[in-house]
């Protein structure tokens, strides 16, 4: 029974380190993305919607996005990349 411990100490540790660290990073940059986004900024959602940012408030999860058909109200979690850095001007 004694001679198992070392082999399930570290299938433990082979899921912390390849399993629960990574999630953790993507959930924080995700995290850090969604905050750092302000109006005007181009996006795409998780739907591949190409829009702006036409109104961001601070306090709620939702935002209002501008689309070539006309204004959209959807969640800050629905946004996928932003596009603004990407553009060469």
């Amino acid at each position: 029974m004694e001679s198992q411990f070392p082999y399930l100490l570290l299938a433990a540790l082979v899921f912390l380190f390849f399993i629960i660290i990574p999630s953790f990073r993507r959930s924080s940059k995700e995290k850090k993305f969604l905050k750092n986004l302000k109006k005007g900024d181009r996006i795409v959602t998780t739907s591949g919607v190409h829009a702006r940012i036409n109104d961001f408030d601070e306090k709620s999860t939702t935002c209002i996005i501008e689309t070539m058909a006309g204004k959209l109200k959807i969640e800050k979690s629905a946004i996928s990349i932003e596009l603004s850095s990407n553009l060469k001007t």
